[in-house]
Protein backbone atom coordinates (compact mmCIF):
# COMPACT_ATOMS: atom_id res chain seq x y z
CA UNK A 1 0.00 0.00 0.00
CA UNK A 2 0.70 3.02 -0.66
CA UNK A 3 1.19 5.22 2.17
CA UNK A 4 2.52 8.26 0.43
CA UNK A 5 0.75 11.75 1.33
CA UNK A 6 -0.65 12.37 -2.22
CA UNK A 7 -0.55 15.89 -3.36
CA UNK A 8 -1.75 17.89 -6.74
CA UNK A 9 0.29 20.97 -7.54
CA UNK A 10 -1.27 22.57 -11.47
CA UNK A 11 -2.09 25.94 -12.68
CA UNK A 12 -5.84 27.69 -11.34
CA UNK A 13 -6.92 26.64 -14.64
CA UNK A 14 -6.50 24.28 -17.00
CA UNK A 15 -8.74 24.25 -20.89
CA UNK A 16 -7.63 22.14 -23.00
CA UNK A 17 -8.77 20.61 -26.72
CA UNK A 18 -9.80 21.65 -29.83
CA UNK A 19 -10.47 25.30 -29.55
CA UNK A 20 -9.40 26.07 -26.23
CA UNK A 21 -7.49 29.13 -27.52
CA UNK A 22 -10.23 30.64 -28.46
CA UNK A 23 -11.05 31.46 -25.28
CA UNK A 24 -8.12 33.59 -24.42
CA UNK A 25 -9.77 36.88 -24.97
CA UNK A 26 -12.40 35.97 -22.26
CA UNK A 27 -9.81 34.44 -19.44
CA UNK A 28 -7.71 37.61 -20.10
CA UNK A 29 -10.54 39.95 -19.74
CA UNK A 30 -11.72 38.00 -16.52
CA UNK A 31 -8.59 38.30 -14.91
CA UNK A 32 -8.34 42.01 -15.09
CA UNK A 33 -5.83 42.72 -18.00
CA UNK A 34 -5.80 45.94 -19.95
CA UNK A 35 -2.05 45.51 -21.07
CA UNK A 36 -0.47 42.08 -22.33
CA UNK A 37 3.11 41.07 -23.14
CA UNK A 38 2.92 38.26 -25.46
CA UNK A 39 6.26 36.16 -25.33
CA UNK A 40 7.24 34.41 -28.08
CA UNK A 41 9.35 33.09 -31.07
CA UNK A 42 9.98 33.67 -34.63
CA UNK A 43 8.26 30.41 -35.34
CA UNK A 44 5.31 31.20 -34.19
CA UNK A 45 4.78 34.69 -35.94
CA UNK A 46 5.67 32.85 -38.95
CA UNK A 47 2.82 30.93 -38.55
CA UNK A 48 0.35 32.81 -37.93
CA UNK A 49 -0.49 31.87 -34.53
CA UNK A 50 1.16 34.96 -33.14
CA UNK A 51 -1.37 37.27 -35.32
CA UNK A 52 -3.87 35.41 -34.17
CA UNK A 53 -3.55 35.40 -30.21
CA UNK A 54 -2.66 39.56 -30.65
CA UNK A 55 -6.37 39.85 -32.32
CA UNK A 56 -7.85 37.59 -29.57
CA UNK A 57 -6.90 39.76 -27.07
CA UNK A 58 -7.51 43.29 -28.96
CA UNK A 59 -11.15 42.04 -29.53
CA UNK A 60 -11.39 42.67 -25.57
CA UNK A 61 -10.11 45.56 -26.05
CA UNK A 62 -6.57 44.58 -24.29
CA UNK A 63 -3.15 46.82 -25.61
CA UNK A 64 -0.98 43.97 -26.83
CA UNK A 65 2.97 44.04 -27.29
CA UNK A 66 5.27 41.48 -28.14
CA UNK A 67 8.46 40.21 -27.49
CA UNK A 68 9.35 37.31 -30.20
CA UNK A 69 13.32 37.17 -29.60
CA UNK A 70 12.98 33.73 -28.00
CA UNK A 71 15.92 31.55 -29.08
CA UNK A 72 15.55 27.54 -28.27
CA UNK A 73 17.05 26.36 -25.13
CA UNK A 74 16.98 30.09 -24.27
CA UNK A 75 20.33 31.40 -21.93
CA UNK A 76 20.03 34.15 -19.22
CA UNK A 77 20.95 36.76 -21.94
CA UNK A 78 17.52 36.11 -23.79
CA UNK A 79 15.68 36.48 -20.70
CA UNK A 80 17.70 39.36 -19.43
CA UNK A 81 16.50 41.13 -23.38
CA UNK A 82 12.79 39.94 -21.95
CA UNK A 83 12.82 41.29 -19.03
CA UNK A 84 14.29 44.62 -20.03
CA UNK A 85 11.67 45.44 -22.61
CA UNK A 86 8.90 44.22 -19.78
CA UNK A 87 10.08 46.43 -17.21
CA UNK A 88 9.60 49.79 -20.02
CA UNK A 89 5.49 49.43 -19.98
CA UNK A 90 3.17 48.70 -17.32
CA UNK A 91 1.88 45.19 -18.16
CA UNK A 92 -0.68 43.59 -16.43
CA UNK A 93 -0.56 40.26 -18.22
CA UNK A 94 1.91 37.79 -19.74
CA UNK A 95 1.25 35.16 -22.50
CA UNK A 96 3.34 33.06 -23.53
CA UNK A 97 3.16 31.31 -26.92
CA UNK A 98 5.45 28.73 -28.05
CA UNK A 99 7.35 25.95 -26.75
CA UNK A 100 8.45 25.24 -23.54
CA UNK A 101 11.02 27.93 -24.63
CA UNK A 102 8.66 31.53 -25.17
CA UNK A 103 6.47 29.78 -21.77
CA UNK A 104 9.59 29.35 -19.40
CA UNK A 105 10.71 33.04 -20.45
CA UNK A 106 6.99 34.10 -19.88
CA UNK A 107 7.39 32.64 -16.44
CA UNK A 108 10.31 34.05 -15.59
CA UNK A 109 9.99 37.47 -16.68
CA UNK A 110 6.67 37.42 -14.72
CA UNK A 111 8.41 36.92 -11.42
CA UNK A 112 11.34 39.03 -11.96
CA UNK A 113 8.67 41.91 -12.46
CA UNK A 114 7.89 41.82 -8.46
CA UNK A 115 10.70 40.27 -7.01
CA UNK A 116 14.19 42.46 -6.51
CA UNK A 117 17.70 41.15 -7.40
CA UNK A 118 18.43 39.08 -10.59
CA UNK A 119 17.68 35.79 -12.01
CA UNK A 120 20.85 34.53 -10.18
CA UNK A 121 19.34 34.72 -6.69
CA UNK A 122 15.79 32.60 -8.08
CA UNK A 123 17.68 29.68 -9.53
CA UNK A 124 16.95 26.95 -7.19
CA UNK A 125 14.21 25.52 -5.49
CA UNK A 126 11.45 27.87 -3.62
CA UNK A 127 13.40 30.67 -3.37
CA UNK A 128 11.05 33.36 -4.68
CA UNK A 129 9.68 35.20 -2.45
CA UNK A 130 6.54 37.25 -4.56
CA UNK A 131 3.65 36.14 -6.92
CA UNK A 132 4.31 37.20 -10.31
CA UNK A 133 1.90 38.97 -12.15
CA UNK A 134 -0.40 36.76 -14.12
CA UNK A 135 0.35 34.23 -16.87
CA UNK A 136 -1.31 32.48 -19.30
CA UNK A 137 0.48 29.49 -21.12
CA UNK A 138 -0.23 28.63 -24.59
CA UNK A 139 1.70 25.73 -26.09
CA UNK A 140 2.24 25.06 -29.89
CA UNK A 141 4.23 22.02 -29.39
CA UNK A 142 3.33 18.89 -27.49
CA UNK A 143 6.34 18.19 -25.21
CA UNK A 144 7.54 20.19 -22.57
CA UNK A 145 4.63 20.10 -20.48
CA UNK A 146 5.95 23.86 -19.47
CA UNK A 147 2.33 25.50 -19.17
CA UNK A 148 1.91 23.29 -15.99
CA UNK A 149 4.68 22.53 -14.29
CA UNK A 150 6.45 24.67 -11.40
CA UNK A 151 9.85 24.61 -13.43
CA UNK A 152 11.44 27.73 -15.73
CA UNK A 153 14.92 26.30 -17.34
CA UNK A 154 17.64 28.61 -18.29
CA UNK A 155 20.93 28.15 -19.90
CA UNK A 156 23.68 29.53 -17.82
CA UNK A 157 25.91 29.74 -20.19
CA UNK A 158 28.84 30.91 -17.93
CA UNK A 159 28.76 27.18 -16.07
CA UNK A 160 27.91 25.02 -19.44
CA UNK A 161 24.69 23.91 -16.98
CA UNK A 162 20.95 24.26 -17.11
CA UNK A 163 19.30 25.52 -14.70
CA UNK A 164 16.09 26.38 -12.86
CA UNK A 165 13.45 28.64 -11.15
CA UNK A 166 11.70 25.60 -9.35
CA UNK A 167 8.55 27.40 -7.63
CA UNK A 168 4.92 27.27 -7.50
CA UNK A 169 4.92 30.78 -8.85
CA UNK A 170 6.09 29.56 -12.14
CA UNK A 171 2.69 28.11 -12.29
CA UNK A 172 0.16 30.22 -14.34
CA UNK A 173 -3.16 31.14 -13.91
CA UNK A 174 -4.24 29.34 -16.55
CA UNK A 175 -2.87 27.31 -19.23
CA UNK A 176 -4.45 26.38 -22.30
CA UNK A 177 -3.69 23.49 -24.44
CA UNK A 178 -5.26 23.77 -27.74
CA UNK A 179 -3.96 20.71 -30.41
CA UNK A 180 -5.20 22.88 -33.13
CA UNK A 181 -2.34 24.55 -32.74
CA UNK A 182 0.00 21.90 -32.88
CA UNK A 183 -0.77 21.12 -36.41
CA UNK A 184 2.16 23.22 -38.05
CA UNK A 185 4.82 21.84 -36.27
CA UNK A 186 7.22 20.06 -38.70
CA UNK A 187 8.28 16.52 -38.18
CA UNK A 188 11.45 16.92 -36.45
CA UNK A 189 9.94 19.32 -34.04
CA UNK A 190 6.97 16.68 -33.62
CA UNK A 191 9.41 13.65 -32.68
CA UNK A 192 11.93 16.08 -30.63
CA UNK A 193 8.61 17.54 -28.51
CA UNK A 194 6.87 14.30 -28.34
CA UNK A 195 10.14 12.62 -26.88
CA UNK A 196 10.20 14.72 -24.76
CA UNK A 197 6.85 14.19 -23.10
CA UNK A 198 7.60 10.72 -23.53
CA UNK A 199 10.02 11.26 -21.07
CA UNK A 200 8.60 13.33 -18.84
CA UNK A 201 5.69 10.33 -18.34
CA UNK A 202 8.22 7.67 -17.96
CA UNK A 203 10.53 9.28 -15.45
CA UNK A 204 7.77 10.90 -13.51
CA UNK A 205 6.23 7.66 -13.44
CA UNK A 206 9.34 5.78 -11.76
CA UNK A 207 9.90 8.42 -9.67
CA UNK A 208 10.78 7.74 -5.88
CA UNK A 209 8.26 10.61 -5.68
CA UNK A 210 5.94 9.01 -7.85
CA UNK A 211 2.19 8.42 -5.72
CA UNK A 212 -1.08 6.74 -7.29
CA UNK A 213 -1.95 9.88 -8.59
CA UNK A 214 0.95 11.06 -10.61
CA UNK A 215 0.71 7.40 -12.00
CA UNK A 216 -3.02 8.33 -12.98
CA UNK A 217 -1.01 10.86 -14.84
CA UNK A 218 2.02 8.88 -16.44
CA UNK A 219 0.22 5.96 -17.09
CA UNK A 220 -2.42 7.99 -19.53
CA UNK A 221 0.43 10.06 -21.12
CA UNK A 222 2.56 6.87 -22.37
CA UNK A 223 -0.60 5.44 -23.69
CA UNK A 224 -1.68 8.39 -25.98
CA UNK A 225 2.11 9.07 -26.67
CA UNK A 226 2.95 5.05 -27.05
CA UNK A 227 0.36 4.95 -29.83
CA UNK A 228 -0.29 8.08 -31.69
CA UNK A 229 4.20 9.82 -31.85
CA UNK A 230 4.67 8.21 -34.95
CA UNK A 231 1.07 8.98 -36.46
CA UNK A 232 2.04 12.58 -35.25
CA UNK A 233 5.05 12.78 -37.43
CA UNK A 234 4.34 10.87 -40.43
CA UNK A 235 0.85 12.59 -41.09
CA UNK A 236 0.87 16.02 -38.98
CA UNK A 237 -2.84 16.61 -39.80
CA UNK A 238 -4.12 13.89 -38.18
CA UNK A 239 -6.30 15.26 -36.12
CA UNK A 240 -7.04 12.54 -33.65
CA UNK A 241 -2.73 11.60 -33.39
CA UNK A 242 -2.27 15.81 -32.48
CA UNK A 243 -4.89 15.14 -30.05
CA UNK A 244 -3.40 12.20 -28.29
CA UNK A 245 0.02 14.35 -28.25
CA UNK A 246 -0.82 17.36 -27.22
CA UNK A 247 -3.62 15.91 -24.16
CA UNK A 248 -0.58 13.13 -23.75
CA UNK A 249 2.19 16.25 -23.16
CA UNK A 250 -0.26 17.87 -20.36
CA UNK A 251 -0.68 14.76 -18.55
CA UNK A 252 3.25 14.16 -18.25
CA UNK A 253 3.70 17.74 -17.44
CA UNK A 254 0.95 17.45 -14.56
CA UNK A 255 2.91 14.28 -13.60
CA UNK A 256 6.54 15.50 -13.70
CA UNK A 257 5.23 18.79 -11.88
CA UNK A 258 4.28 16.43 -8.83
CA UNK A 259 6.49 13.44 -8.93
CA UNK A 260 9.62 15.21 -10.54
CA UNK A 261 11.95 13.87 -13.07
CA UNK A 262 15.12 11.88 -12.62
CA UNK A 263 18.20 10.85 -14.39
CA UNK A 264 17.72 11.27 -17.60
CA UNK A 265 17.32 15.16 -16.98
CA UNK A 266 19.88 15.10 -14.80
CA UNK A 267 22.38 13.64 -17.41
CA UNK A 268 20.85 16.12 -20.19
CA UNK A 269 21.46 19.28 -18.69
CA UNK A 270 25.16 19.12 -19.06
CA UNK A 271 24.73 17.39 -22.31
CA UNK A 272 22.55 20.70 -23.72
CA UNK A 273 24.72 23.08 -21.61
CA UNK A 274 27.86 21.85 -22.91
CA UNK A 275 27.42 21.06 -26.04
CA UNK A 276 24.31 22.89 -27.04
CA UNK A 277 22.09 19.77 -27.80
CA UNK A 278 18.52 20.96 -27.60
CA UNK A 279 16.81 19.74 -24.69
CA UNK A 280 14.20 17.06 -26.28
CA UNK A 281 17.23 15.62 -27.95
CA UNK A 282 19.31 15.37 -25.36
CA UNK A 283 16.22 13.84 -22.89
CA UNK A 284 15.30 11.23 -25.76
CA UNK A 285 19.03 9.74 -26.35
CA UNK A 286 19.53 9.17 -23.34
CA UNK A 287 16.19 8.01 -21.88
CA UNK A 288 16.62 4.38 -23.07
CA UNK A 289 19.86 3.63 -21.38
CA UNK A 290 18.58 5.47 -18.24
CA UNK A 291 15.80 3.10 -18.08
CA UNK A 292 18.63 0.41 -18.68
CA UNK A 293 20.16 0.98 -15.55
CA UNK A 294 16.96 1.58 -13.85
CA UNK A 295 14.99 -1.62 -14.04
CA UNK A 296 16.48 -3.46 -11.32
CA UNK A 297 15.14 -0.44 -9.14
CA UNK A 298 11.69 -0.67 -9.70
CA UNK A 299 11.29 -3.96 -11.92
CA UNK A 300 7.26 -4.03 -11.59
CA UNK A 301 6.71 -0.13 -12.89
CA UNK A 302 9.56 -1.01 -15.85
CA UNK A 303 7.49 -4.17 -17.10
CA UNK A 304 4.00 -1.76 -16.94
CA UNK A 305 5.77 0.65 -19.10
CA UNK A 306 6.67 -2.19 -21.88
CA UNK A 307 2.66 -2.98 -21.71
CA UNK A 308 1.70 1.29 -22.16
CA UNK A 309 3.79 1.30 -24.96
CA UNK A 310 1.80 -1.49 -26.33
CA UNK A 311 4.44 -4.25 -26.12
CA UNK A 312 2.85 -7.91 -25.92
CA UNK A 313 4.94 -9.56 -23.39
CA UNK A 314 2.75 -11.53 -20.91
CA UNK A 315 4.58 -14.77 -21.56
CA UNK A 316 7.81 -13.96 -20.50
CA UNK A 317 9.38 -13.76 -16.97
CA UNK A 318 8.57 -10.55 -15.14
CA UNK A 319 12.22 -9.23 -15.69
CA UNK A 320 12.13 -9.83 -19.35
CA UNK A 321 9.42 -7.61 -19.30
CA UNK A 322 10.81 -5.10 -17.81
CA UNK A 323 13.64 -5.19 -20.31
CA UNK A 324 11.36 -4.74 -23.07
CA UNK A 325 10.71 -1.09 -21.98
CA UNK A 326 14.17 0.41 -23.06
CA UNK A 327 13.53 -1.65 -26.21
CA UNK A 328 9.79 0.06 -27.12
CA UNK A 329 11.14 3.42 -26.30
CA UNK A 330 14.44 2.43 -29.12
CA UNK A 331 12.02 1.14 -31.47
CA UNK A 332 10.08 4.23 -31.36
CA UNK A 333 13.60 6.04 -32.17
CA UNK A 334 14.26 3.85 -34.80
CA UNK A 335 11.01 4.43 -36.72
CA UNK A 336 11.59 8.28 -35.98
CA UNK A 337 14.99 8.16 -37.16
CA UNK A 338 16.43 10.78 -34.18
CA UNK A 339 19.88 10.86 -33.34
CA UNK A 340 20.52 7.47 -30.85
CA UNK A 341 24.08 8.32 -30.11
CA UNK A 342 26.16 10.82 -29.24
CA UNK A 343 28.81 10.17 -31.22
CA UNK A 344 25.56 11.40 -34.18
CA UNK A 345 25.89 14.67 -31.90
CA UNK A 346 29.60 15.17 -32.51
CA UNK A 347 30.10 15.20 -28.48
CA UNK A 348 33.47 13.64 -28.39
CA UNK A 349 34.46 10.32 -25.52
CA UNK A 350 36.50 13.07 -23.45
CA UNK A 351 33.94 15.15 -22.38
CA UNK A 352 32.08 12.18 -20.55
CA UNK A 353 34.10 12.80 -17.07
CA UNK A 354 33.30 16.76 -16.96
CA UNK A 355 29.63 16.14 -17.96
CA UNK A 356 29.09 12.91 -15.33
CA UNK A 357 30.68 15.18 -12.71
CA UNK A 358 28.18 18.06 -13.35
CA UNK A 359 25.08 15.54 -13.87
CA UNK A 360 25.79 13.77 -10.15
CA UNK A 361 25.34 17.59 -8.76
CA UNK A 362 22.09 17.61 -10.13
CA UNK A 363 20.48 16.00 -6.89
CA UNK A 364 17.31 17.57 -7.07
CA UNK A 365 16.93 15.05 -9.96
CA UNK A 366 19.05 12.07 -9.01
CA UNK A 367 17.46 11.99 -5.41
CA UNK A 368 14.05 10.72 -7.49
CA UNK A 369 16.10 8.00 -9.09
CA UNK A 370 15.17 4.41 -8.81
CA UNK A 371 18.26 3.13 -8.70
CA UNK A 372 20.94 4.92 -7.03
CA UNK A 373 23.80 6.16 -8.86
CA UNK A 374 27.71 6.87 -8.82
CA UNK A 375 29.71 9.14 -10.93
CA UNK A 376 31.17 5.92 -12.40
CA UNK A 377 27.20 5.28 -12.88
CA UNK A 378 26.79 7.89 -15.04
CA UNK A 379 30.57 7.89 -17.13
CA UNK A 380 29.33 4.33 -18.18
CA UNK A 381 25.91 5.67 -19.08
CA UNK A 382 27.27 8.05 -21.43
CA UNK A 383 29.46 5.57 -22.75
CA UNK A 384 26.80 3.51 -23.82
CA UNK A 385 25.21 6.24 -25.85
CA UNK A 386 28.06 6.67 -27.78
Amino acid sequence: MDQKIMSLRSPHLILAGFGAAERLGPEAKGIGATRTLVVTDKGVIDSGIGKKIKELLEKEGIGVECYDQVMADPDIVCFEACLEMAKKQKFDLIVGVGGGSSMDIASITSVLLTNPGTVYDYLGINLVKNPGIPTILIPTTAGTGAEVTPNAILTDTKEKLKKAVVSPYILPRVAMIDPMLTVSMPPSVTSSSGIDALTHAVESYTSNNATILTDLFAKEAMVMIGRSLRTAVAHGNNLEARYDMAIGSLYAGISLANAGVTAVHALAYPLGGTFNVAHGIANGLLLPYVMEFNVLGNIPKFAKIAQFLGEKIDHLPLLEQAYQAPKAVKAIYRDLKIPQSLTELKVPKEGIPAMAKAAINVTRLMGNNPRTMTVQDVERIYERAL
